[in-house]
């Protein structure tokens, strides 16, 4: 037979490890300092600004205005 289980212990241990996840994504979303921030809001401004320069467009397809 198998060992016998505590479903209120199983059933906290899964609830504690579910709050622990939640914190942690909470941290990295959250858990960041204004220049860490800015600096990423920057970077995808620069990124941003490089795929609208990158991008074709209907003049730009090469089929003649066709």
């Amino acid at each position: 037979m198998g060992d016998v289980v505590n479903l209120r212990r199983v059933r906290k241990a899964r609830l504690r490890t579910d709050r622990e996840a939640a914190a942690a994504q909470n941290r990295a979303r959250f858990g960041r300092t204004r220049a860490e921030r800015d600096k990423a809001a920057a970077e995808a401004e620069i990124s941003a600004r490089r795929l609208d320069g990158l991008r074709l467009t209907p003049e730009d397809d090469g089929d003649g205005g066709a």
